[in-house]
């Protein structure tokens, strides 16, 4: 079923779309490729793929954040992240298929959830800086959700908003908690056997289309508003999410 013309139908775009997501628009939302794979694979098989081209896409578009991170918040995130993947793969090893499809299914409604709430106010965060234990707690829960859906980014913003950086330093954070984050989660997904030889022959080639993906969101940046993009990813993390839900209680 893996090498099919229709898996590729929907594998191929749900690549492009996570380098137009995170070339384009620095966006968390990238994990919605999972999320549209886990229709068609195994939860476990949708996360497997993804991880390694996510990383690809990291590599050829953030290269020129590096080392412009702000370290001490960078390092208090990766120090929770490291429990928060152990966490994910004990619960990874202890379920079934249709516990991991509910949790990325919730996960994508959640996000959507977030950022409606976070963009018409109805929350604030806070304008003072969390505490160091606060963004230990954080890194943990960004290391459980990236395990188990690559969906860690909110966790993170919510410690790193408050800490008045730069958008830079920002972003830089992001890309060193996530690269270290994700390189975390290969070994553990190796050890749990979620790699197969058919995946990581799929992922030399998906692994164009990331690539053609993040150039495409580097000329879309300037050409479509963040507001019409943003506005399809949430329309595509709702409805994969409510059917990944629907599916794992039925």
């Amino acid at each position: 079923m893996l090498w099919d013309f229709s898996f590729f139908a929907i594998a191929v775009p749900a690549v492009i779309f996570a380098g137009i997501s995170k070339g384009g628009f620095g966006s968390g939302a990238a994990f919605a490729s999972a999320s549209i794979l886990a229709l068609v694979m195994t939860p476990g098989q949708a996360l497997a793929l993804m991880l390694p081209l996510l990383m690809l896409i990291d590599v050829a578009t953030l290269r020129p954040f590096w080392g412009k991170w702000h370290w001490p918040s960078a390092r208090l995130l990766i120090l929770g992240g490291t429990p928060g993947v152990l966490i994910g793969a004990l619960l990874y090893r202890a379920v079934n298929d249709d516990v991991i499809r509910f949790l990325i299914g919730a996960m994508s409604v959640l996000f959507v959830l977030w950022q409606i709430v976070q963009r018409r106010g109805w929350i604030s965060l806070s304008t003072r800086a969390l505490s160091d234990k606060v963004g230990f707690f954080a890194g943990t829960a960004a290391g459980f959700t990236s395990f188990v859906s690559h969906a860690g980014g909110p966790p993170s913003a919510i410690y790193l908003l408050s800490l008045g950086l730069s958008k830079t330093q920002y972003q830089a954070n992001t890309v060193l908690v996530f690269w270290i984050v994700n390189l975390l989660k290969a070994a553990a997904y190796a050890f749990l056997g979620i790699f197969t030889l058919d995946l990581l022959e799929l992922n030399l080639v998906l692994a164009p289309f990331a690539l053609l993906g993040a150039w495409i969101g580097v000329k879309a940046h300037c050409m479509v508003p963040e507001r019409v993009f943003f506005a399809i990813t949430y329309v595509l993390l709702s409805v994969t999410g409510t059917k990944l839900i629907y599916d794992a209680l039925s």
